[in-house]
């Protein structure tokens, strides 16, 4: 029997971005098993137009307010009945049609794994880039680098291992849930599946952000020279493309192919 896929996209006084997630997962050569919305607006635009507005039957939702990004999660997370679940945030779509029949068929025919996760598209000074490699458990001081939480595909289970998100952080929460689930058998895809905007909590909060993943890992791992000279790097890095400079860089980087690194 082949696996059920749950979707869950939180979001947050965002309309127009959840119609945009939502029609990317109504696009789907094969839809998911359920598609989870988790609203936890301060008003009752998103509930409105979900009751007004005819929606999939596979389509829930769930409108209140929440705790932050971690609560909003393990909301959707705790009503996911499929075996497979996948977190696309309000303004996040699927690059292809075939993404869910992918990940199916990719677990169907692997199925010692536990999870996946593909490449990315965004966009970096005003160029638009593909990002992402396979992870790499032993290169978690880096953070998030190679892998994105809207790429990875989780079969649940993991979570009653491992737990849910952290509700004690507020950004770097899918960094903390990975580095408890590092060691499970994955794969990798090598295509973009996931298209997404930039500015997310974590790129908006870069700096706290990459507090809390100094937290995360070494609370896991412990102090790791590796993980301050990295830092420094990407503090020094973020300070040059917020200079006037800063969209000739990304462009640089690009041609160089230094997005990866």
């Amino acid at each position: 029997m082949e696996a059920r896929i749950s979707v869950i996209t939180i979001c947050f006084n965002n309309l127009e971005e959840l119609k945009y997630t939502m029609q990317s997962v109504d696009r789907q050569q094969h839809l998911p098993y359920e598609h989870w919305v988790i609203d936890g607006s301060t008003n009752t635009e998103i509930s409105s137009y979900l009751k007004e507005h005819p929606q999939p039957v596979y389509r829930k939702w769930l409108s209140e307010r929440d705790h932050g990004i971690s609560d909003a999660f393990n909301k959707g997370v705790l009503r996911a009945e499929g075996e497979i679940v996948n977190m696309l945030n309000s303004g996040d779509m699927y690059a292809t049609d075939d993404v869910i029949s992918t990940v199916i068929q990719t677990f169907g025919t692997n199925k010692e794994i536990n999870w996946l996760h593909s490449k990315v598209e965004t966009v970096r000074g005003g160029v638009t880039v593909i990002l992402g490699k396979p992870f790499d458990r032993h290169k978690l001081y880096r953070g998030m680098r190679s892998v994105w939480h809207q790429s990875m595909f989780v079969r649940r289970p993991l979570h009653e291992k491992y737990g849910l998100y952290n509700m004690n952080i507020d950004i770097a929460m899918d960094y903390d849930f990975l580095c408890r689930i590092g060691n499970e058998p994955f794969l990798f895809l090598d295509k973009p599946m996931i298209r997404f905007a930039a500015g997310g909590i974590s790129q908006s909060n870069y700096l706290r952000s990459l507090e809390q993943i100094r937290q995360v890992y070494t609370s896991y791992f412990g102090k790791d020279l590796r993980l301050d000279f990295w830092q420094l790097r990407l503090k020094l890095l973020n300070f040059l493309l917020k200079s006037p400079l800063g969209n000739a860089l990304y462009r640089i980087k690009v041609l160089l192919r230094l997005e990866n690194m």
